[in-house]
């Protein structure tokens, strides 16, 4: 980081615990020492800061530093996809999260955007916002929050995308509506719409989308003009879009022309 950098994130709070998870988003590990030397502060400092962030489920302290929280059990191929393209799925989420207001219903969907979607809201969402999920990584994070306003949504349990599905949790959702639905997927493009590979992953995702009045879907760029096996919805039925700049300008032009609101990150 540059000098005038460093100096604002040594004197603020929010800065410095931006600045860890980012580290984090990167590694595995980032030590006390190290976080001293970047924010040029004493380590009891950097200690102080990182146990505000445990106590808020943010970070597990480890010997000589800090790690990401353990994460509930779910397959390798959810881990995989949780770990790809994290630069950009976190400006994906910062962006998302601006489009939220306080005291708003929300549908969050299953995917590893989705979920750093949730990670990423600020104090006062995370106090006013209703979240109503079928994601575990979703549920595990919002209920760690302090006065948090959590609906899990049950069903049957799918490992691989650590979500739940099926009739129950289909009929759970057509009895709500919410404000804005919250949905990643496996391909967005013109033709196709929405696209999943499971068929019980895409059939929650259509009964979110239908039962909110906005959709805001977030997707990397390498989602963008791909074509999945089953569609969640149709291109009719999302109104924004946020991606990353490495997004296939052609399909981001057709995907204008069909109405969505589309923010590059």
């Amino acid at each position: 980081m540059s000098v005038s950098e460093t100096n604002a994130v040594r004197g603020s709070v929010a800065a410095r615990r931006a600045r860890i998870l980012e580290i984090l988003d990167t590694q595995d590990f980032v030590s006390v020492k190290q976080l001293s030397e970047e924010f040029e502060l004493t380590e009891m400092s950097v200690r102080r800061d990182l146990t505000s962030m445990v106590n808020d489920g943010l970070i597990t302290r480890v010997r000589g530093g800090a790690a990401k929280p353990p994460v509930a059990a779910g397959s390798p191929q959810y881990a995989q996809a949780a770990n790809r393209n994290l630069q950009a799925k976190r400006a994906i989420a910062a962006r998302a999260v601006e489009l939220l207001t306080p005291g708003l219903s929300a549908f969050f969907y299953s995917g590893s955007t989705v979920a750093r979607v949730a990670a990423s809201l600020p104090e006062d969402l995370r106090t006013t916002l209703t979240v109503v999920t079928n994601s575990l990584p979703v549920i595990a994070e919002a209920s760690s929050w302090q006065d948090s306003h959590l609906v899990a949504i049950g069903g049957t349990y799918l490992p691989a995308y650590m979500t739940f599905v099926g009739p129950q949790a289909v009929q759970t959702v057509e009895g709500m509506h919410a404000d804005v639905a919250v949905i990643g997927c496996d391909g967005l493009s013109s033709d196709a719409g929405l696209t999943t590979p499971h068929q019980l992953v895409a059939e929650i995702g259509s009964t979110l989308v239908r039962q909110a009045t906005r959709s805001i879907v977030v997707a990397d760029s390498t989602k963008i003009g791909r074509r999945g096996f089953t569609q969640i919805a149709p291109i009719s039925a999302v109104d924004v879009l946020v991606t990353d700049s490495e997004a296939d300008e052609d399909e981001l032009a057709r995907l204008r022309s069909a109405g969505i609101e589309i923010f590059i990150v």
